[in-house]
Protein backbone atom coordinates (compact mmCIF):
# COMPACT_ATOMS: atom_id res chain seq x y z
CA UNK A 1 0.00 0.00 0.00
CA UNK A 2 1.36 3.41 -0.89
CA UNK A 3 1.58 6.31 1.50
CA UNK A 4 -1.00 8.15 -0.60
CA UNK A 5 -3.55 5.36 -0.34
CA UNK A 6 -2.95 5.01 3.38
CA UNK A 7 -3.65 8.70 3.89
CA UNK A 8 -6.75 8.76 1.71
CA UNK A 9 -8.24 5.71 3.43
CA UNK A 10 -7.81 7.20 6.88
CA UNK A 11 -8.38 10.92 6.51
CA UNK A 12 -11.17 12.79 4.79
CA UNK A 13 -9.77 15.97 3.30
CA UNK A 14 -11.89 19.07 3.77
CA UNK A 15 -11.54 22.80 3.86
CA UNK A 16 -9.80 24.08 7.01
CA UNK A 17 -12.19 24.87 9.82
CA UNK A 18 -12.06 25.76 13.49
CA UNK A 19 -12.66 22.08 14.33
CA UNK A 20 -9.83 20.73 12.16
CA UNK A 21 -7.45 18.31 13.85
CA UNK A 22 -4.39 20.05 15.24
CA UNK A 23 -1.23 19.48 13.14
CA UNK A 24 0.55 17.82 16.09
CA UNK A 25 -2.21 15.21 16.48
CA UNK A 26 -1.18 12.14 14.44
CA UNK A 27 -4.79 11.11 13.90
CA UNK A 28 -6.10 7.75 12.76
CA UNK A 29 -3.81 7.47 9.73
CA UNK A 30 -0.76 7.17 12.03
CA UNK A 31 -2.14 4.09 13.78
CA UNK A 32 -0.76 1.74 11.11
CA UNK A 33 2.82 1.01 10.08
CA UNK A 34 4.18 1.19 6.58
CA UNK A 35 4.78 -2.37 5.24
CA UNK A 36 8.31 -3.64 5.95
CA UNK A 37 9.26 -4.09 2.28
CA UNK A 38 8.07 -0.58 1.45
CA UNK A 39 10.01 0.88 4.38
CA UNK A 40 13.12 -1.07 3.37
CA UNK A 41 12.83 0.18 -0.22
CA UNK A 42 12.44 3.78 0.94
CA UNK A 43 15.44 3.55 3.27
CA UNK A 44 17.60 2.14 0.47
CA UNK A 45 17.50 5.63 -1.06
CA UNK A 46 19.10 7.08 2.07
CA UNK A 47 22.88 6.98 1.67
CA UNK A 48 24.51 5.81 4.90
CA UNK A 49 28.14 5.65 6.01
CA UNK A 50 29.74 2.22 6.00
CA UNK A 51 31.66 1.56 9.20
CA UNK A 52 33.17 -1.36 11.08
CA UNK A 53 32.52 -1.56 14.81
CA UNK A 54 34.90 -3.64 16.93
CA UNK A 55 35.33 -4.67 20.55
CA UNK A 56 36.90 -7.41 22.65
CA UNK A 57 34.75 -10.19 24.06
CA UNK A 58 35.08 -11.58 27.60
CA UNK A 59 38.06 -13.73 26.57
CA UNK A 60 39.93 -10.84 24.92
CA UNK A 61 39.11 -12.05 21.40
CA UNK A 62 38.49 -9.32 18.79
CA UNK A 63 34.91 -9.18 17.53
CA UNK A 64 33.27 -6.84 15.04
CA UNK A 65 30.75 -6.21 12.30
CA UNK A 66 29.95 -3.88 9.43
CA UNK A 67 27.37 -1.23 10.37
CA UNK A 68 25.69 1.52 8.37
CA UNK A 69 23.24 2.86 10.98
CA UNK A 70 25.80 5.11 12.67
CA UNK A 71 25.46 8.79 13.52
CA UNK A 72 26.85 11.56 15.67
CA UNK A 73 24.52 12.30 18.58
CA UNK A 74 25.94 15.03 20.80
CA UNK A 75 28.84 17.48 20.86
CA UNK A 76 28.89 18.03 24.62
CA UNK A 77 29.57 15.37 25.68
CA UNK A 78 30.87 13.87 22.40
CA UNK A 79 28.46 11.01 21.70
CA UNK A 80 27.74 8.80 18.72
CA UNK A 81 25.25 6.01 18.19
CA UNK A 82 25.30 2.65 16.45
CA UNK A 83 22.09 0.73 15.74
CA UNK A 84 22.58 -3.03 16.19
CA UNK A 85 20.22 -5.75 15.00
CA UNK A 86 19.34 -7.89 18.00
CA UNK A 87 19.48 -10.96 15.73
CA UNK A 88 23.18 -10.40 15.00
CA UNK A 89 25.66 -12.85 16.52
CA UNK A 90 27.82 -9.89 17.53
CA UNK A 91 25.01 -7.93 19.20
CA UNK A 92 25.46 -9.23 22.75
CA UNK A 93 29.24 -8.88 22.65
CA UNK A 94 29.09 -5.26 21.47
CA UNK A 95 26.36 -4.21 23.87
CA UNK A 96 28.19 -5.90 26.74
CA UNK A 97 31.61 -4.41 26.01
CA UNK A 98 32.85 -1.48 28.09
CA UNK A 99 34.54 0.05 25.02
CA UNK A 100 34.28 -0.21 21.25
CA UNK A 101 35.78 1.41 18.16
CA UNK A 102 33.94 2.76 15.13
CA UNK A 103 36.09 2.66 11.98
CA UNK A 104 35.05 5.11 9.27
CA UNK A 105 35.90 3.67 5.87
CA UNK A 106 37.00 5.08 2.55
CA UNK A 107 36.33 3.77 -0.97
CA UNK A 108 39.51 1.67 -0.72
CA UNK A 109 37.99 -0.31 2.18
CA UNK A 110 35.15 -1.98 0.29
CA UNK A 111 36.69 -5.48 0.60
CA UNK A 112 37.19 -4.95 4.34
CA UNK A 113 33.54 -3.93 4.76
CA UNK A 114 32.43 -7.06 2.89
CA UNK A 115 34.67 -9.22 5.09
CA UNK A 116 33.14 -7.87 8.30
CA UNK A 117 29.65 -8.48 6.89
CA UNK A 118 30.58 -12.11 6.21
CA UNK A 119 30.96 -15.18 8.45
CA UNK A 120 31.63 -14.21 12.06
CA UNK A 121 34.61 -16.51 12.57
CA UNK A 122 36.49 -15.21 9.51
CA UNK A 123 36.20 -11.46 10.03
CA UNK A 124 39.62 -10.91 11.58
CA UNK A 125 41.49 -13.44 9.39
CA UNK A 126 44.42 -11.72 7.61
CA UNK A 127 43.34 -8.32 8.93
CA UNK A 128 46.15 -6.12 10.22
CA UNK A 129 45.54 -4.59 13.63
CA UNK A 130 47.12 -1.34 14.79
CA UNK A 131 49.05 -1.08 18.03
CA UNK A 132 48.70 1.86 20.37
CA UNK A 133 47.13 2.99 23.62
CA UNK A 134 43.55 2.84 22.31
CA UNK A 135 44.03 -0.74 21.02
CA UNK A 136 44.10 -1.89 24.64
CA UNK A 137 40.42 -0.98 24.95
CA UNK A 138 39.09 -2.16 21.57
CA UNK A 139 40.65 -3.68 18.43
CA UNK A 140 41.96 -1.11 15.95
CA UNK A 141 41.93 -1.96 12.24
CA UNK A 142 45.12 -0.60 10.71
CA UNK A 143 43.51 0.03 7.32
CA UNK A 144 40.75 2.53 8.13
CA UNK A 145 40.65 6.23 7.43
CA UNK A 146 39.44 7.23 10.90
CA UNK A 147 39.01 5.39 14.18
CA UNK A 148 36.79 6.64 17.02
CA UNK A 149 37.25 4.77 20.29
CA UNK A 150 34.29 5.01 22.64
CA UNK A 151 33.27 4.08 26.15
CA UNK A 152 29.79 2.56 26.35
CA UNK A 153 27.49 5.36 27.51
CA UNK A 154 23.96 4.02 27.12
CA UNK A 155 21.85 1.25 25.59
CA UNK A 156 18.37 1.98 24.24
CA UNK A 157 16.00 -0.76 23.07
CA UNK A 158 14.15 0.31 19.93
CA UNK A 159 12.04 -2.14 17.94
CA UNK A 160 14.19 -5.03 16.72
CA UNK A 161 17.43 -3.08 17.29
CA UNK A 162 19.49 -1.83 20.19
CA UNK A 163 20.92 1.68 20.01
CA UNK A 164 24.44 1.56 21.40
CA UNK A 165 25.54 5.03 22.50
CA UNK A 166 29.24 5.65 22.89
CA UNK A 167 31.15 8.50 24.48
CA UNK A 168 34.08 9.26 22.18
CA UNK A 169 37.37 9.12 24.08
CA UNK A 170 39.91 9.06 21.24
CA UNK A 171 40.17 9.83 17.54
CA UNK A 172 42.87 8.37 15.31
CA UNK A 173 42.97 9.80 11.79
CA UNK A 174 45.31 8.51 9.10
CA UNK A 175 45.07 11.77 7.14
CA UNK A 176 43.76 10.21 3.94
CA UNK A 177 42.11 12.22 1.17
CA UNK A 178 38.48 13.15 1.69
CA UNK A 179 35.90 10.65 0.56
CA UNK A 180 33.90 7.89 2.11
CA UNK A 181 32.35 4.50 1.58
CA UNK A 182 28.56 4.61 1.71
CA UNK A 183 25.67 2.15 1.37
CA UNK A 184 23.10 3.34 -1.17
CA UNK A 185 20.37 1.48 -3.08
CA UNK A 186 21.50 -1.82 -1.50
CA UNK A 187 25.06 -1.52 -2.74
CA UNK A 188 28.36 0.21 -2.05
CA UNK A 189 28.90 3.71 -3.41
CA UNK A 190 31.89 6.01 -3.21
CA UNK A 191 31.42 9.54 -1.85
CA UNK A 192 33.80 12.16 -3.18
CA UNK A 193 34.03 15.87 -2.39
CA UNK A 194 32.43 18.20 -4.91
CA UNK A 195 35.20 19.99 -6.76
CA UNK A 196 35.60 23.66 -5.90
CA UNK A 197 34.15 25.88 -8.61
Amino acid sequence: MSATSLLTESVTLSAPSATAVAPHDPGAFMSRDIPADEFRAAMSSLAAPVTIVTCYDDTGTPRGLTASAVSSLSLDPPLLLVCLDRGSRTHDVLTGAAAFTVHLLGPENEALARKFAGPTGQRFEDVELANGPTSLHAPQLADSALRLTCARYDLIEAGDHTILVGRVAASDCLGRPAGGLVWHHRGFAHARPVEAR
